[in-house]
């Protein structure tokens, strides 16, 4: 059954009866049934505690016709394990106590042990494959190696990752060792869900959009490589970054079975720096889902006629969902991209 997966068969540049569509953070705080949740329990009680997860993953697929679920989770869920300080602070993001500054602090970083760190993330996808049963696939994710690099070094979010750039600019060597074990640390993660039952997986590189094409292929190019080639084989596999139409051609070097695109870049034009060999998944402007439906499907229609018919095209936002996002317009959108797209 696992083969006749609409998603899947596009993961693999298979022809398809229509265009399948999921969004990134498709269960969230868009909906209100995750925010009646979270009223009650904190953001990594949530992550942490198998049903939860388990029920927010499911939610959108009870509201949307989506074609994929994701599992429900955070790209900074290893670093407690590598002996990380994590928080989330409230209307702050994740917070890290204790930001990596000095070779020693590297140094003193623990490999993951995903059975004893993030047991809860096994669980959870193991209740969703169950729930699911043949209604879609279930894809997992981690944040790349640079991502996490950058959260770890920075303490949280970041404008302009002074501290990430002053590592790599001034320090290479600290820089190199820091993302080996951060490499490693991601195939653990990865292939432990591979393991748990998940069907395809998407490499999250949210920031690497702040570096030239220079920097990447020196300092962030060979841990993707790393990550993305040790997994390749086991499930489809999705590579995204935002802003990254300078780097989509190195990073398609990295690997990937599609390419993630964000909004600013055509589909038709990331297809021609790409080539015709690999899938590519995208690229709706998520603020669109706040105009009137029919600008909503105008701008389906246009991204679907950019895509051109290609086996290949996963239809996204091209970043994640907004919380404030109505959910009659993710509606409006999915339903779009079914009945524009069926063959």
């Amino acid at each position: 059954m696992t083969a006749d997966y609409r998603f899947l068969k596009a993961c693999r540049r298979q022809q398809v009866d229509r265009t399948p569509v999921w969004m990134m953070r498709q269960a969230g705080r868009y909906l209100k049934e995750y925010r009646a949740l979270r009223a009650r329990h904190s953001f990594l009680e949530m992550c942490r505690t198998p049903e939860l997860a388990a029920e927010v993953t499911l939610q959108p697929l009870r509201r949307f016709d989506f074609d994929a679920a994701i599992i429900f989770a955070d790209i900074l869920l290893p670093l407690p394990g590598m002996g990380v300080d994590l928080t989330f602070a409230k209307g702050e993001g994740p917070v890290i106590g204790n930001p990596v500054r000095t070779a020693a602090d590297v140094e003193a970083l623990r490999p993951l042990e995903p059975d004893v760190h993030v047991p809860f993330l096994a669980a959870a996808i193991r209740m969703v494959r169950r729930e699911l049963e043949d209604r879609a696939p279930l894809i997992g994710f981690s944040g790349a190696p640079f991502t996490l690099a950058s959260y770890v070094l920075e303490g949280g979010g970041s404008k302009n990752f002074v501290a990430t750039k002053t590592l790599m600019y001034g320090e290479p060597r600290v820089w190199h060792r820091f993302m080996e074990k951060m490499s490693d640390v991601v195939v653990a993660y990865l292939q432990y869900q591979v393991e748990a039952g998940v069907q395809a997986l998407q490499l999250f590189d949210s920031w690497v959009g702040v570096l030239s094409s220079g920097d990447y292929r020196e300092f962030v190019l060979p841990y993707s490589t790393r990550v993305l080639g040790a997994l390749e084989g086991t499930v489809p596999l999705i590579h995204f970054g935002t802003d990254t139409a300078a780097l989509l051609g190195t990073m398609r070097e990295a690997g990937g079975d599609v390419m993630g695109v964000d909004w600013r870049l055509d589909l038709a034009d990331a297809w021609a720096i790409l080539g015709e060999d690999v899938g590519v998944q995208g690229n709706l402007d998520p603020i669109t889902l706040y105009a009137p439906p029919e600008v909503i499907e105008a701008r389906v229609a246009r991204v679907l006629q950019s895509a051109g018919g290609r086996a290949g095209h996963i239809f996204n936002l091209g970043h994640g969902v907004l919380p404030t996002t109505p959910p009659e317009h993710v509606e409006v959108m999915v339903e779009a991209v079914h009945r524009l797209s069926a063959r």
